[in-house]
């Protein structure tokens, strides 16, 4: 039933484009057009099993999309993994198109002033009962083409922030780091800001805060949290282009110390337990060094 509902919604979203100019076209016409438009009841019911077939093969295709090229981005090299899943949800919106542009023609007469008449009353329909979800469903396309997230990017949206887990017509889906999943139109893209941590590449920047006393030798902890970086297990020291050098950067507070351990983990899904590694590692090996941390000053 959810593809039969999105099929319906796509059509309508089309439908509702052209839903000013069939205004005109639907008036001049006439009750005349109007009953013109759908095919005999007879040659609909000849048709039916076609089109039952066709939207049950639009939904084993998308069901088969949906659960073999995760399976395969997660078998291949993690370097590959955010290529194909994105193929995912503009493969989707591809079988539903078709399978739309397919049942179309069997249960309409295509003609100019049908056309217009249907792209106006069910336009029309669609726009006042679903403003909302077509909303999503206009910036879901726009998603596709523009790409401001897709599957496997970590991504914040208002408050929250966690990886792209799926996506569909209407909304996509985050997992944070608690393991919440979070549902979220694709609407907000109209009024949100959308931060992308490695927008579909595989360098997934991970950053270490360490704040400690100002009497210390600033030379000798920058060496030994880069230190820590390079020898994570979690590090990604391969010759991929997907390889960052670790950095340490230093920044002065009225009241400590501030250092930023970066790096890039082998697989961004490893991004917390690589913070947490590098914050462990980080603070024993400034212990052994004799440097104290400090916390910030309590807001009265």
């Amino acid at each position: 039933m959810g593809l039969v509902k999105q099929s319906v919604l796509t059509l309508g979203l089309w439908l509702a484009l052209s839903a000013g100019k069939s205004g005109a076209v639907m008036a001049d016409a006439g009750d005349e057009t109007a009953t013109g438009i759908l095919k005999d009841i007879g040659k609909i019911a000849e048709q039916l099993p076609l089109i039952l077939l066709i939207i049950l093969a639009a939904w084993v295709t998308i069901a088969l999309v949906q659960r073999f090229l995760p399976q395969l981005a997660d078998s291949v090299p993690s370097r590959f993994r955010l290529y194909i899943l994105p193929w995912v949800p503009i493969l989707r919106m591809a079988i539903l198109v078709l399978a739309v542009v397919l049942i179309l023609p069997k249960l309409v007469t295509l003609s100019a002033d049908n056309i217009f008449a249907v792209l106006g009353a069910t336009g029309l329909a669609v726009g006042f009962a679903f403003k909302d979800y077509v909303s999503s469903l206009i910036a879901g396309i726009v998603a596709i083409g523009e790409r401001p997230y897709s599957v496997g990017d970590w991504v914040q949206i208002g408050g929250d922030y966690g990886l792209v887990e799926s996506m569909d017509m209407r909304a996509l889906r985050i997992v944070t780091p608690d393991d919440t999943t979070i549902t979220i139109p694709h609407s907000r893209i109209w009024t949100d800001n959308i931060a992308n941590a490695n927008s579909g590449k595989q360098d997934h920047q991970c950053v270490a805060n360490f704040y400690v006393e100002p009497n210390h030798d600033p030379a000798a902890v920058r060496r030994k949290l880069w230190e820590v970086g390079m020898t994570s297990p979690f590090t990604n020291l391969s010759d991929s282009p997907a390889r960052r050098e670790v950095v340490v950067i230093v920044l002065e507070e009225p009241w400590a110390t501030h250092y930023r351990l970066k790096a890039y983990p082998i697989d961004g899904r490893d991004e917390f337990i690589y913070i947490s590694d590098l914050t462990v590692r980080g603070k024993a090996a400034l212990a052994r060094l004799g440097v104290r941390s400090v916390s910030a000053p309590a807001v009265p």
